[in-house]
Formats: structure tokens, sequence, C-alpha cells
């Protein structure tokens, strides 16, 4: 397991610097600067500004000071919250978006698993199609449309919840309702696909008709066999769902106003906070190469015949 884990972290670096190079000279790219006002700015402040942060060096020398700083730790200063780096502003929102997300994914997982085992199970009935039909609409509306759909009808209209902020001293847990819910919902219809069509497999298995046969109830059939080996396409599924809801958390943490790295990361994109920007598209893709090699571990776990060599 020690030499599979290395392998995929060694992968994952050359994977990284692809990434951080593509959104670097994309951002360069891109019309507009850190310093560019509405009130025409002095050019001799402007340049001294830019003197300050090195971004009077040619690109490719700024991407090479940049690295040269990833690789110790440093993400460098924001270009637009002067008090602070970029450091700091990750500390204070990467918490709130991993709350958010591992919520989102826990309720994708257990309600979608749920979902998915009653519509195999009950195939070609009433409720078999009503866990589809609900499949459908949660992977047509995306989560941008759906947020503000949920906070207008159950926050605006109903007042069950509230509708954005992360006041939980006034609200208590409620303020993650609406999010977490906005998050999970496209979640919840893919895997309860997913786990219906490999539940309906796996019952149909010569092995489940061999339980059967033995005399073992119906309940032990499905907990004990069924059920271990129809989650087996879902846990190879973690990994991009997991990719898919780090990257929704973006939009969805602005639609709610939550103070998490989404926010962040709007903010400085439309205002060209370079390292802002790199920062956090760094802290994502580590974490989704990261949780694609949690993925990969379970799977290994839950099936023998996967080896780590492979």
């Amino acid at each position: 397991m020690f030499a599979f884990v290395l392998r995929r972290l060694l992968v994952a670096i050359p994977t990284i610097i692809v990434i951080t190079a593509v959104a670097f000279f994309m951002m360069k790219v891109a019309p507009g600067g850190p310093f560019d006002l509405e009130r025409p700015m002095p050019e001799e402040i402007r340049e001294r500004l830019l003197a300050e942060y090195g971004l009077d060096q040619p690109v490719w020398k700024q991407y090479i000071d940049y690295m040269a700083g990833l690789v110790q730790g440093d993400f460098g200063p924001s270009l637009k919250f002067l008090d602070k780096d970029v450091a700091e502003l990750i500390g204070e929102g990467l918490p709130v978006s991993l709350m958010i997300g591992a919520l989102a994914m826990l309720v994708a997982v257990v309600l979608g698993t749920f979902l998915g085992a009653i519509a195999a199970l009950r195939q070609n009935t009433s409720g078999d199609f009503a866990v589809m039909s609900f499949a459908m609409i949660g992977v047509s509306i995306p989560p941008l449309v759906m947020g503000p759909i949920l906070a207008l009808v159950l926050g605006v209209y109903m007042g069950i919840f509230p509708t954005g902020g992360l006041n939980f001293s006034r609200y208590g847990l409620s303020v993650l309702v609406l999010p977490v819910i906005t998050l999970a919902l496209p979640q919840i219809a893919i895997i309860a696909r997913l786990m219906r069509a490999s539940m309906i497999e796996v019952i149909r298995s010569n092995y489940i008709r061999t339980a059967r046969a033995k005399g073992l109830s119906a309940s032990a059939v499905i907990v004990r066999h069924a059920l271990r080996a129809a989650v087996l396409p879902l846990v190879s599924y973690l990994g991009p769902a997991s990719a898919a809801v780090i990257s929704g958390s973006l939009v969805i943490e602005r639609v709610f106003q939550l103070p998490g790295m989404g926010a962040y990361f709007v903010d400085a994109a439309l205002q060209r906070d370079y390292t802002l920007v790199m920062g956090v598209v760094v802290v994502y893709a580590t974490l989704i190469i990261v949780l694609n090699l949690i993925a990969d571990l379970i799977y290994s776990v839950l099936n023998p015949r996967v080896s780590y060599d492979s």
C-alpha cells in the first residue's frame, strides 16, 4: 500500500505543476490587472506598485518566482487584502468549504445509496419510477439554479431556513441546510442511478441465487452480500463526485454568502488578485487529488481482486 500511495503522490506533482502553469498564464492573458481602478492612477504610483509585487517582470520570471515560493509553502501576499497574505485567507475560508463539502457528500452518499437500493429492489414499480424521476430532475437542474430557488421558496416565502450567512449563534445548524442540500441534490441523483443499476446487476448474479437457496433471509442476503458488491461502482465515483462538490461549492458559497474559499475565489478572479486565485487553485487541485487517492484506497479494501500493484 505504501508503494501505491507513493506512486500516486509522485504522479500528483507534475499534475499540480501543469494546473498551476495553466491557471497562471491564463490569468496573465486575461485583460485587466489588480491595480486597474475606475479613476486613473498616477503612473509613478502604478509603476511602484507593480515593482513592489514583482509584476513588472516578464511573465515567465513571475511564474518561476511564484513556484519557488510555493515549494517553500509561501502563497504570497494578497494584492487586494493588504492586511493579510494568501495563506491566512485560505486558513479562514478552507474550514468552511470543507465543512459544507463534507456534509453535502455525506448526505449524498447516504440518501443516494438508500434511494438507489429501494429503486432496485422495487424495480418497475411506482417507487422505482419516483426515484428515477427525482434523479432526472436532480441531474437536469444545476446547483446555480437550484440554490436561488430553494432560498426563495424555503427561505423567503416559507421562512423555514435562513438564506445566507453563517450565523450559528442566531440560527444554529439550520444555516447549513440550504447550501448542503443544494450541493448534495445532483450527487444524490447520480448516486441513486448508479446504485440502482449496480444493485439490479448484483441481485441477479449467481452467488445471490445461491445465498437464497441456502435459506438465508432476504434482509441477510441484501445486507451481507448484495450491498457490499453493489457499492463498488459507487466507491469508484466518490473521487469525481468529490471534485464536483468542491467545484460546485465555489458558486454556492457565493449564492448563500458563506465565508468560504469560494467567495474569496470569485472576488479574487473579478479583481485580478493573482496570488489569491492561484492559492485557491492549488489548494482545490490538491484536495481533488487526495480525495481521488482515498477513493482508490477504499475501493481496493472493498474489492480484494484489485491489487495495489495495478
